[in-house]
């Protein structure tokens, strides 16, 4: 622990969605990395924090080794690689990320990690990919769990399931627990935003705050290669249509008096209604750098702060061991996938027959998928055996540091495209 309390440094740390978060939950930047440079400028901007602009992944741009010991470790890595959105690519896209960030615990051995996704991580198609995360965080000594984590359960009124990984010492972890849902009724749309909707005067803002009375879908912000200032896909828009606001665009100031009613003209968000709709609050003043494009991607792209405040203080309750210790001991690895175990724990190749049996399940057309999925990051060898075909797991095919991998290319080639 730093002398100005806990210490963090976290990667791809975009606007500071988690950066505001953490801050709130008692923790102090040592570092910040993110390759975009006016998320970096609103980050600096609004929380003084020290960052470095450019490639995380760029041994150039910043050592590790310089921070070795901090407090936490955290991070948003992009989440494209694993979204259906995405297509769902994993190691496959030049974004991933997470295979990396977790190489960098063995250098900056900090007392708790905290990297944080989409849903899709928790998908079948990635369970070797979250097996092998869990197995070499158990490699560096620390323990670590998975958590879909509903950010409406914290305040925040849209949908927006968060995939969360935590990780520390055996220790550590037996103080740890995942922060509670919030008590009581959930923030609804219309509730969040009914002072902005109705600070020009508009006189349905109130019919509107009753009307607009649920969560909203997920913001979407994209990325440079795809999406612009609209809230998502045709079936976000159509979930905001159902909360009488037009998801086609952003808006550049709230209803005034002269505008029409939300039954007929249903209003645009503007970014300080985005804002709001991911968990920054009117008081954090917040204030979000470029243009509207660009400011909308910045929030859309955002870790809750909310749910990043709930899950530091947690973190920090585990580190300090005030909260009670769990009634199970931590240290016993959750298996996502007992194909992908059975293979990386064998020395000699295995039939179809032995990886059933190491398959709860049992059934050979679902092992059969575990082994295509597998496939998608993992190299895996086929043997014909005298009639009997056997699987051997070999290299991961994910970045994680290799000076030759081909991400470094794609990323030279196409900087302005990478977020």
């Amino acid at each position: 622990m730093s002398d100005k309390g806990f210490g963090v440094v976290e990667v791809c740390a975009g606007a500071g969605g988690q950066s505001l978060g953490l801050h709130k939950a008692g923790y102090t930047h040592q570092l910040a990395v993110e390759i975009d440079e006016t998320a970096a400028d609103t980050l600096r901007t609004n929380l003084e924090v020290p960052v470095v602009i450019g490639d995380v992944a760029d041994p150039g741009l910043w050592d590790p080794r310089d921070y070795a010991d901090v407090d936490l470790f955290a991070g948003g890595v992009p989440c494209p690689p694993f979204s259906a959105a995405g297509n769902q690519l994993g190691t496959s896209d030049e974004r991933d990320l997470f295979a990396w960030a977790v190489e960098q615990v063995a250098v900056l051995r900090p007392r708790a990690v905290v990297l944080e996704n989409v849903r899709g991580l928790s998908a079948p198609r990635f369970a070797a990919y979250r097996q092998r995360v869990l197995d070499r965080l158990f490699e560096l000594g620390y323990v670590g769990e998975w958590k879909l984590l509903h950010a409406a359960e914290f305040g925040v009124p849209q949908l927006r399931p968060r995939f969360v990984l935590v990780a520390m010492s055996a220790e550590d972890m037996r103080y740890f627990h995942w922060p509670e849902p919030n008590v009581g009724p959930r923030v609804t749309v219309g509730q969040a935003l009914h002072d902005l909707m109705a600070a020009d005067g508009w006189k349905y803002a109130d019919a509107w705050r009753d009307a607009a009375n649920d969560i909203g879908p997920t913001l979407v912000g994209g990325s440079k290669k795809h999406g612009g200032a609209d809230l998502g896909p045709t079936r976000a828009k159509a979930g905001w249509a159902r909360l009488h606001v037009d998801g086609r665009g952003i808006a550049d100031a709230a209803p005034n008096r002269k505008s029409l009613s939300f039954r007929t003209t249903p209003p645009r968000l503007t970014i300080e209604m985005a804002a709001r709709i991911q968990g920054w609050s009117a008081e954090d003043g917040y204030r979000f750098s470029g243009r509207k494009t660009s400011q909308y991607r910045q929030i859309g792209n955002a870790f809750p702060p909310p749910v990043a405040e709930a899950v530091g203080r947690s973190i920090r309750a585990a580190l300090t061991h005030e909260s009670m210790p769990r009634v199970e001991e931590p240290g016993v690895l959750e298996v996502h996938d007992p194909v992908y175990r059975a293979l990386a724990a064998s020395p000699r190749p295995l039939s179809l027959a032995e990886l059933i049996d190491a398959y709860n399940e049992g059934s050979e057309s679902a092992v059969q998928r575990r082994l295509a999925a597998i496939g998608r990051d993992f190299e895996l060898r086929r043997f014909d055996d005298d009639g009997v075909e056997r699987y051997q797991l070999g290299e991961f095919r994910g970045f994680t540091g290799q000076s030759d991998h081909w991400r470094h290319e794609i990323v030279a080639r196409f900087r302005n495209r990478v977020s």
